[in-house]
């Protein structure tokens, strides 16, 4: 089946039902906030592996006929937060699962909270229904949920799920429906002050206060934007990665996108552009880091003009101081959201509030124990950010694309490779999000680790990948690696289009095996 068009706005998700959900609220009246707001709930339910109530999210919004805000619904640390404690402990890392230490408290509802309460047409028990229906009564459990549950713990496994999941199995979800009817029943005070909000102080063991869950996590920000490709693109600033993506669609540009996606100095360039966009990456991005400078002709200039013929050497500075799904929704009115919501790895810190099922975030695995980075663990703060939200306008503020993946520190140069091949090769967005990809990696299964290490990384090439790619990097200085078939390093993309007659052209990413856009 190719692309999918529609007149009357659509979405995009990892998921069928919570696709469903969200065309629902555009049935009832909803716009694009309503709708995206359904979707992310239904997520929450039936994708704990990837996202849930225990996580954060980031979000672009495009209305018609304004310029496009930002919203960072990122959890801070708690105020129990003590570097120097895990530094007595010999860590030289932030803990990466099993620890309270890197979970921050949950932005997740803060942030469909904020988007409701700015944005939204309907009322918020009209959004969550879906999620709390399915949460009840139960949901199909998805080939990439059984896959992932798989790797968890025995106890950890009966303690979330009753046991092993098999795909198809009907799956219900009682805590998380009693925490989304507190939720639609009092607000963030049903959440966060409520059942769950004790559960997380508890469990916290002290790493939470009172005072910490009181305190909204969801900030309206100014977007960064950039022009590149004939387009405007927007995303979220700093905790955020996004500038990278932005960073990157311009040296590209500058450095002159070839032809044909299947010729070998295609991949080269991309790859070179990610990699002289996120040099520094480690130093660069904290919460407090000026995304506009970041984004600078001064800073971005000579990364361009650095981009030759053979792979650039020693770019990253390993010295300076997973689990993630996005929705795409459009409507009727030309209005988009584009939202990313993650537990960051896989079934996050895989630490639950045990009476609701929910699994915590590991996101504070983004700080830094170097007690001289701006990005420093410690009370309050939020840590660098993998999750990018990305919009395109065109130069009269109106919508082109909402776009959006998974896939840890290579969300950026996945995002990256659809902007060519949408802007600059014309493809639908089938086919471009169909179309092989390539990733940077390291020895390091998590994905999240990539700009730590000086040296250049290693190029995977996705199964399906033209041959060219690999003589091509190859000859100009970089090692490939063939990625098995079905391997999920390469994200799970959504992308949604406004063709000039304003019409909805979508597509979900294949490699979900469960996502679907859908129209109305």
């Amino acid at each position: 089946m190719g692309t999918l068009y529609a007149s009357g706005g659509g979405a995009a998700a990892a998921d069928h039902l919570a696709a469903s959900a969200g065309v629902a609220m555009l049935e009832s009246g909803g716009n694009a906030v309503d709708a995206v707001i359904a979707a992310a709930a239904v997520m929450a339910v039936t994708s704990p592996h990837m996202c849930g109530l225990g996580g954060d999210l980031f979000a672009v919004v495009a209305r018609a006929g304004a310029k496009p805000v930002a919203l960072n619904a990122s959890g801070r640390a708690g105020s129990g937060a003590d570097p120097e404690r895990l530094r007595a402990e010999g860590a030289r890392a932030m803990p990466f699962q099993h620890d309270i230490r890197s979970v921050t408290v949950p932005g997740f509802v803060d942030g469909l909270l904020a988007l409701h309460v700015r944005h939204a047409a309907l009322a918020l028990t009209e959004l969550l229904a879906p999620a709390q229906r399915l949460a009840a009564g139960g949901f199909p459990v998805s080939s990439s949920l059984s896959t992932a549950a798989a790797g968890l713990e025995p106890a950890t496994l009966a303690s979330a799920f009753g046991g092993p999941l098999t795909q198809g199995r009907r799956l219900s979800a009682p805590g998380v429906a009693r925490g989304l009817a507190a939720i639609a029943a009092a607000g963030r005070a049903g959440f966060y002050e409520g059942e769950a909000g004790a559960e997380l102080l508890a469990v916290g063991g002290g790493e939470f206060t009172g005072e910490d869950l009181t305190a909204p996590n969801a900030d309206w920000v100014e977007p960064l934007s950039v022009a590149a490709f004939g387009r405007l693109l927007w995303t979220a600033p700093p905790n955020s990665q996004g500038y990278l993506a932005l960073s990157g669609a311009w040296i590209a540009e500058r450095v002159g996108v070839p032809e044909d996606p299947a010729e070998e100095r295609w991949p080269f360039v991309l790859v070179e552009a990610a990699r002289q966009a996120g040099h520094d990456r480690i130093a660069a991005l904290h919460e407090n880091a000026d995304g506009a400078a970041l984004l600078s002709e001064e800073r971005l200039g000579p990364r361009a003009a650095a981009v030759g013929e053979h792979a650039s050497e020693n770019l990253a500075d390993p010295h300076a101081a997973g689990g993630t799904t996005a929705i795409c929704t459009v409507d009727a009115e030309g209005s988009g959201v584009s939202l990313i919501m993650s537990n960051a790895a896989g079934f996050g810190s895989r630490l639950l509030l045990p009476e609701h099922g929910i699994f915590l975030h590991n996101r504070g695995m983004g700080f830094s124990l170097e007690a001289s980075s701006p990005a420093e663990y410690g009370p309050r703060r939020r840590p660098p950010h993998t999750l990018t939200p990305l919009v395109v306008t065109d130069h009269k503020g109106r919508l082109d694309t909402v776009l959006g993946t998974m896939g840890g520190d290579a969300q950026p140069q996945v995002l990256l490779q659809l902007l060519a091949r949408v802007l600059v090769h014309g493809e639908d967005p089938k086919d471009a999000i169909g179309a092989p990809r390539w990733v940077l990696s390291r020895d390091d299964p998590t994905g999240f680790h990539v700009w730590e290490h000086d040296g250049l990384p290693i190029v995977r090439l996705e199964d399906g990948a033209p041959a060219a790619w690999a003589r091509g990097l190859e000859r100009r200085g970089y090692e490939t690696a063939q990625a098995e078939r079905g391997e999920q390093v390469f994200g799970h993309a959504q992308l949604i289009r406004v063709t000039a007659d304003g019409l909805c052209a979508g597509a979900a990413d294949p490699r979900s095996g469960y996502g679907a856009f859908v129209g109305r």
